[in-house]
C-alpha cells in the first residue's frame, strides 16, 4: 500500500467516524510525521517500540506540550486500529504523557463586566452566549439558527465535545439582541438564494437525506462568514461560520484594554460562567449538565475559587 493511499484510507476512516475537519488534519499530519520520522517505512512494519521512540522524540527533541503528544499517539493508534486493523500490544503506561493538573484562570464578576463592555457588535454578542451560556468556542461559532430556543428561553448546543448534545441556557439580557441579530443573518440569507449559492454544510448524511434543507434558514450558522467560500470536502461554494480567530483576537484586545493582568482567552469565559454559577449557591450536578462534563470531577475543579486563597484558611496578618 503506498503513502499516499494510506494517508487517504486514513481520511476515508475519519470521515466515516464523522470526526471534524480540524481532527482530520491533525490526525493525517501527525501520521506524516510518523512516517517520515521513520525514513517512509510502512507502519505496517513497524513496532509498538517504534511508536514509543516517535513519541519520545517529540517530548525531547521537539519539547511538543503533554496534550500534543497525546494527540499524536492518539492518530498513530487510530491509524493501526481503523485503517490497517492491526491489534497492538498494550503500551506502557509511559508512552501517554501526563498532562500538568492546572487551575483554570477565572474572571470575577466585575472582571467579565469590564472586558465585555470593551467589545461590541457580533463579537460582542458572541463573547456573552459564552460567558452567559457557558458555551466553548467552537460550539458558539458552530451555533445555527434552530439550536436558538426564545420560546424556552435556551440553547441546544449539537455534536458537543464528545459528539454530545446538551441543553443549556438562553441569557434573558441577550434574547433582543441575539433576535435582531437573527433577523440580519436573514436577510444576508435571503440575498444568498437569490444569489443561486450552494447552501450551509450540513453534519453527517443530512444533506443526502434532506436534499434542500442546507438551503432552509433554520440550518444556517448564528453567526456567519462575511464571504462565502469553498468547503475543503467538497466542490460545493458555502456560506461557513465566522472564523474563530475573529473572536479569539477580539476577546485578548478587549482584556488588554480592559487593563486586567491575566492570562485570559475566550474559555475564560467558560470557566467563570461556571465558577460564579456555583458561588451562587447552584449544584454542582446542574452545573455538570449544563457544562457537558462527563465526570463531575471535571466540573469540581472549580470549586477551587470558592474556597478562597489558602483553602479557606484565614491569614494571621489579617488578624
Amino acid at each position: 500500500m503506498a503513502k499516499s493511499q494510506l494517508i487517504d484510507q486514513m481520511r476515508d476512516a475519519i470521515r466515516r467516524k464523522h470526526y471534524s475537519i480540524r481532527t482530520e488534519e491533525a490526525y493525517i499530519g501527525w501520521v506524516k510525521k510518523f512516517i517520515f520520522y521513520h525514513k517512509k517505512e510502512h507502519p505496517a512494519n513497524l513496532k509498538e517500540k517504534d511508536i514509543g521512540d516517535f513519541l519520545t522524540h517529540l517530548a525531547v527533541q521537539k519539547n511538543v506540550a503533554a496534550s500534543t503528544q497525546n494527540q499524536a499517539l492518539s492518530a498513530v493508534l487510530f491509524l493501526y486500529k481503523e485503517v490497517l486493523q492491526i491489534d497492538l500490544k498494550p503500551l506502557p503506561d509511559s508512552v501517554r504523557a501526563k498532562r500538568p493538573q492546572k487551575l483554570p484562570v477565572v474572571f470575577t464578576v466585575e472582571e467579565v463586566k469590564k472586558v465585555l463592555s470593551r467589545m461590541d457588535g457580533v463579537n460582542w454578542l458572541m463573547a456573552g452566549l459564552m460567558y452567559g451560556a457557558g458555551l466553548r468556542l467552537m460550539e458558539t461559532v458552530r451555533l445555527r439558527v434552530q439550536d436558538v430556543d426564545f420560546g424556552y428561553m435556551q440553547t441546544l448546543v449539537r455534536d458537543g465535545k464528545g459528539q454530545k448534545d446538551r441543553i443549556t441556557m438562553l441569557p434573558d439580557s441577550l434574547k433582543q439582541p441575539v433576535k435582531q441579530h437573527i433577523e440580519k443573518v436573514k436577510y444576508l440569507h435571503q440575498q444568498d438564494l437569490e444569489n443561486g449559492y450552494d447552501g450551509v454544510y450540513l453534519p453527517f448524511a443530512l444533506s443526502r437525506k434532506y436534499p434542500n434543507a442546507n438551503r432552509e434558514f433554520k440550518w444556517q450558522y448564528v453567526f456567519p462568514a462575511r464571504n462565502l467560500s469553498r468547503y475543503p470536502r467538497s466542490d460545493n461554494i458555502y456560506r461557513h461560520h465566522v472564523i474563530e480567530s475573529t473572536i479569539q483576537k477580539a476577546v485578548k484586545q478587549a482584556i488588554i484594554r480592559a487593563g486586567i493582568n491575566k492570562t485570559g482567552s475566550c474559555h475564560t469565559f467558560r470557566h467563570s460562567f461556571a465558577t460564579h454559577l456555583l458561588e451562587n449557591g447552584y449544584d454542582i450536578r446542574t452545573v455538570q449538565e449544563l457544562l457537558g462534563h462527563r465526570d463531575v470531577r471535571t466540573t469540581m475543579i472549580y470549586t477551587h475559587v470558592l474556597q478562597k486563597g489558602g483553602k479557606g484558611v484565614r491569614s494571621p496578618l489579617d488578624d
